[in-house]
């Protein structure tokens, strides 16, 4: 009996952090050759998931920058969003299983990426934010990864989940950040006014 119930964990695991890709329902995909840019007024961030890695779980994203849970969007793997904001500084949380965050401070008319990470949880997969700094923007990897993921964006249905499911994502944010505020200033993802790409 135990080595059936060892065997199931491990097949439902296997699934869960295998390479299989589950796009979000409460998403929808972006039709080609949609662009998206700043303006004058706003900067504009690019959140991508390139990895497969747990694939079947999703990640949920939202602009916490004040006491508001401001939906930015569900990235699923192999998808990205584009999120425009005004300038200055602003607080990033990604949640699954647990919660992370990222602080970032932004200039107008400039766009700005990061990745949004899966790593090993206790039942699924968790997410980090990993933000790409000055010295990555121009680079093949950057190229590869915005260049594997399909826009996304925001349907009525994940609007719906967000209302519906707002105590818990509330709570998941005064539990973790508390000890994310803790961290020291090199642990912290950060994404700073000169990591910005200028229009062209």
């Amino acid at each position: 009996m135990k080595k059936l119930v060892g065997l199931l964990i491990f097949v439902s695991l296997l699934m869960i952090f295998s390479s299989c890709t589950i796009q979000s329902s409460k998403m929808r995909l972006v039709p080609p050759g949609v662009l998206y840019a700043p303006d004058a007024d706003h900067a504009l961030i690019v959140f991508m998931r390139p990895s497969r890695f747990g694939g079947a779980i999703q990640s949920s994203l939202f602009d916490v920058t004040t006491e508001e849970n401001v939906l930015i969007g569900i990235v699923s793997a192999k998808t990205k969003i584009a999120y425009k904001v005004e300038p200055g500084e602003h607080l990033f949380m990604v949640i699954s299983e647990s919660a992370d965050f990222m602080r970032a401070t932004l200039d107008a008319g400039k766009t700005y990426y990061s990745r949004v990470t899966p790593r090993m949880g206790i039942w699924r997969a968790r997410f980090s934010f990993k933000p790409i700094h000055k010295n990555e923007l121009g680079s093949s990897d950057l190229a590869d990864w915005l260049g594997s993921c399909n826009f996304v964006e925001v349907a009525d249905e994940a609007r719906a989940w967000a209302r519906e499911d707002a105590i818990d994502i509330n709570n998941k944010r005064q539990s973790v950040y508390p000890s994310w505020a803790e961290l020291s200033e090199e642990d912290k993802a950060t994404l700073n006014r000169e990591d910005g790409e200028e229009k062209k």
